[in-house]
């Protein structure tokens, strides 16, 4: 690891792109940027890019005031400039920032007012242009400004920083990086450098990074799965290994290890360093309309030929296998109703998306459907006006849109699939996966679609050896259909909750091709089992699914909302009402327990089946659990036992019938009447609703606006205290300068009323602080100099000063100098007088001449 690591530090020397740490800040950003350069070593390499948002009709002194606190030059960036280490950039008021090669380009803002995320954008570009090498860093500020930008480094690899909420001025922008997840330090200002400079130390370039992991001690990364498994519950011996290496690499580098095995040693007393490289290892690179030529099949070609395809009034299931934040689910969706209402002849359908993630955090974030405002970068004006409502912190999706989809916590490695899919998305996860795992699930996805339904795959995704199941539909979008293949026994096993190999022992190819011989026998039996016996259902006492023989789809379903594999969850209409109770009385009974004629509802077809519910006692392996047999009952046997009730309770039948009708009638009649009123109170509730919604849009826009001027009034009002602070300092050292050589000073203005005055005066002239503004003449002096008012009158009409020699009552002697008073523009602002003692000059010279 540490040769690895020097490799790296050479490449990084010798490769001529400059480090870039892109630092983003708002409201009370210029105190922090004070404290973060003034930590910052001047010969880092590095360059700094600072985002920060400022009035667009005040000339900005931002750089010059960070001039005063680091020795780096700060320049405001011009249109092209190229970036060079150990310079920091600012950026101009009313432009936005991008990097393209090696230089920062200015364009002008293309959102409307209000709506300016300029942090975001450079932040966004600094991870494309950059990618591992990117670092962003968000500083104090109100909104939410960088949090999108941090994602899309993070996405890349790169380094994310945030400033301590704590001690920042303005805690909002902080707060909603570190909620968003992607945050790998946070800390105050002055203490980031350190932490930026010390991954920069160890952080690998992106040369050396593509080349393959060659040093990861096996059983170091075997002891790093078998923690994650242990605390999260989650098997990563089936991922890629090279992919599992460089993200633990990532986090060796990052805590300045010297090898994988000192990480792993370390790893395992630190609970916590395992929940984030968990959470670095659940990859959530997502965003709406994520490669857009997809979209726009499923919205003119995929959709409507599903409309086509099915009856009217169907509803569309659509699972999004993980799913991160939400995004593509919610992007479906869109596209959906947008393909129902562009349908001719109108089509109507409903949808149920199920989205799930391993990822509890982005499940949570995508049930809240609130996005950042940068996602109008991804989504259209005309569906942001559509689909979302404007509020202050983004933007939040639709009720009718929400309503369609299901969020919840999935492992698809180990949960059952849902079933009867019309449409199964499962983007760039499958490339993480080993071949074996990939080969495990697509017979998965083939038993989850309905015959037809579309498999959405990543662009770097293919079917692979499952050609014989998905027909593409567009190759090159890796669009497929689930062709109407059977799945032989070998090529469908259900996901088992249990570990199938131990990460730290995995079986061998050999062992594993040996034990299928020696089980040939146990192996046919199963596949006979398979195909003739009926379906069942093992069972625990709680009802708890543990194996599944046969095809049991048309009795059990995945329940909506959390996974569950419980049979009372996923039992269908009727077979869930005749199982209850059912479950005690067979573990009490003598012999099992049989159910006739339960009739099961499906979408398709409802059918009657006969139940059997046995305890088990042996094997003793299974003792005291259940199972459940399934036998359907043929439709002629069925029609007989019907006709023979019929005839023997036709006429009680026919009298609850009636009795059934008249009540039934008296119910349609409260419920109609019941309807009236629920529609006038809907209408005055929909008015009152659709008043208050324009009353909020219009309080949003306002708070906008007024929170961006108040973030504009905030820098200038930082610059403007730096301004007056260096007035006040500039103002103490010339008091000082002034009383140090102990020269009696008066300033006049134009009007020879005095502006200012040194102490030293207070020895000729009655001066005190009131007197400022007062005429000079107005004074008492004890001058003998009558024509000081208007000498000083002639040095303003001819600009030329005047030297004298006057002495005082008390027979002391001055030289008198009086001068134009000079602004930097060389204007003329009033005058100065100097009254120099050279009284000892004097009387040294009446001596010499006595003598």
């Amino acid at each position: 690891m540490s040769d690895r690591i020097a490799q790296r530090r050479t490449a990084a020397n010798l490769t001529h792109r400059v480090r870039i740490a892109a630092l983003g800040c708002s409201a009370g950003g210029l105190d922090a940027l004070i404290k973060f350069l003034s930590h910052m070593p001047v010969d880092t390499g590095m360059a700094c890019v600072i985002v920060q948002h400022l009035a667009p009709d005040h000339v900005s002194a931002l750089p010059e005031i960070l001039q005063r606190y680091t020795r780096m030059p700060v320049q405001e960036v011009r249109h092209n400039t190229r970036v060079e280490a150990n310079h920091i950039y600012v950026i101009p008021p009313v432009q936005d920032l991008e990097i393209v090669d090696e230089h920062l380009h200015l364009s002008a803002p293309v959102e409307r007012a209000g709506l300016r995320l300029p942090i975001d954008r450079f932040f966004k570009s600094l991870a494309q242009a950059r990618q591992k090498d990117a670092i962003g860093i968000v500083l104090s500020g109100m909104g939410s400004d960088g949090t999108a930008g941090l994602v899309a480094i993070k996405n890349q690899q790169g380094r994310c920083l945030s400033q301590d909420p704590a001690t920042a001025s303005a805690s909002s922008m902080p707060l909603s990086a570190i909620a968003a997840g992607v945050v790998d330090t946070v800390a105050a200002p002055e203490a980031l450098p350190a932490q930026l400079l010390g991954h920069a130390a160890s952080a690998p370039v992106a040369a050396a990074e593509a080349e393959p992991v060659s040093d990861a001690s096996p059983s170091a990364m075997a002891q790093i799965i078998e923690l994650l498994q242990r605390h999260c519950h989650n098997d990563f011996s089936l991922y890629k290994p090279n992919t599992l290496e460089r993200r633990v690499e990532r986090r060796v580098a990052l805590h300045r290890f010297e090898s994988i095995t000192e990480y792993a040693r370390w790893l395992g007393t630190n609970p916590h360093e395992v929940e984030l490289l968990y959470k670095e290892l659940l990859i959530g690179v997502t965003h709406f309309f994520r490669d857009p030529e997809i979209w726009e099949y499923l919205l003119d070609e995929g959709f409507p030929a599903l409309f086509a395809r099915s009856p009217q009034g169907k509803c569309i299931r659509i699972w999004v296998a993980a799913c991160s934040s939400g995004e593509e689910a919610y992007s479906m969706a869109i596209l959906f109703a947008e393909a129902l209402r562009k349908s001719r002849p109108a089509a109507k359908f409903t949808l149920q998306i199920y989205a799930t993630d391993l990822d509890i955090d982005a499940v949570n974030r995508a049930r809240k459907g609130v996005f950042a405002r940068s996602i109008t970068s991804e989504v259209s004006a005309e569906y942001l006006s559509r689909y979302f409502v404007e509020q202050p912190d983004g933007y939040r999706i639709k009720k009718d849109i929400r309503d369609c989809i299901v969020f919840a916590t999935q492992n698809l490695i180990s949960d059952p699939p849902f079933t009867r899919l019309d449409v199964l998305s499962c983007r760039n996860l499958l490339i993480y996966f080993n071949p074996q795992l990939q080969k495990k699930l697509f017979p998965l996805f083939h038993y989850a679609l309905n015959t037809g339904g579309l498999l959405v795959l990543g662009s770097a995704e293919t079917s692979g050896n499952a050609a014989h199941l998905f027909a593409p539909v567009r190759s090159r979008l890796r669009i497929f259909w689930r062709q109407d293949q059977p799945l032989s026994f070998s090529e469908l096993v259900f996901p088992d909750r249990k570990p199938e190999f131990s990460p730290v022992h995995p079986p061998s190819t050999h062992s594993n091709e040996h034990m299928a011989t020696e089980n040939l026998g146990a192996l046919t039996d199963q596949l006979i089992q398979q195909t003739y016996a009926p379906p069942a259902v093992l069972v625990n006492a709680d009802g708890d699914i543990l194996y599944i023989s046969g095809r049991t789809g048309a009795y059990l379903e995945p329940a909506a909302g959390k996974v569950s594999i419980n049979i009372h969850a996923m039992a269908r209409e009727g077979l869930r009402e005749a199982l209850i109770g059912v479950l005690p009385r067979a573990q009490q009974a003598v012999g099992p327990i049989l159910l006739k004629g339960v009739k099961i509802a499906s979408e398709r077809r409802s059918v009657v089946v006969d139940i059997t519910v046995s305890a088990i006692e042996k094997p003793a392996a299974l003792r005291g659990q259940l199972i459940i047999v399934f036998r359907e009952v043929p439709a002629a046997r069925r029609g007989k036992k019907q006709d023979l009730a019929a005839a023997a309770g036709q006429e009680e039948l026919q009298t609850e019938l009636q009795q059934a009708r008249e009540a039934l009638q008296h119910l349609r009649e409260q419920m109609q009447s019941s309807l009236e009123e629920l529609r006038s109170t809907n209408e005055e509730l929909q008015s009152a609703n659709e008043e208050l919604q324009s009353t909020n849009e219009e309080l949003t826009t306002s708070k906008e606006e007024m929170q961006s001027m108040n973030e504009e009034l905030q820098t200038v009002n930082a610059e403007m205290q730096s301004s007056v602070d260096d007035l006040n300092e500039v103002k103490n050292d010339l008091t000082n300068l002034l009383n140090s050589t102990e020269i009696a000073t008066i300033f006049l203005d134009n009007e020879l009323r005095v502006r200012r005055f040194t102490s030293h005066v207070s020895s000729l002239f009655n001066l005190i602080q009131s007197d400022i503004g007062r005429p000079l003449s107005d004074m008492t002096s004890m001058l003998e100099y009558p024509e000081l008012k208007p000498d000083a009158k002639e040095v303003l009409r001819s600009l030329v000063f005047q030297e004298k020699q006057i002495s005082t009552v008390d027979g002391r002697w001055f030289r008198v100098r009086i001068m134009p008073y000079r602004t930097l523009e060389n204007l003329i602002d009033g005058v100065v007088i100097t009254f120099m003692n050279i009284t000892e000059l004097h009387q040294l010279k009446a001596k010499l001449s006595n003598e």
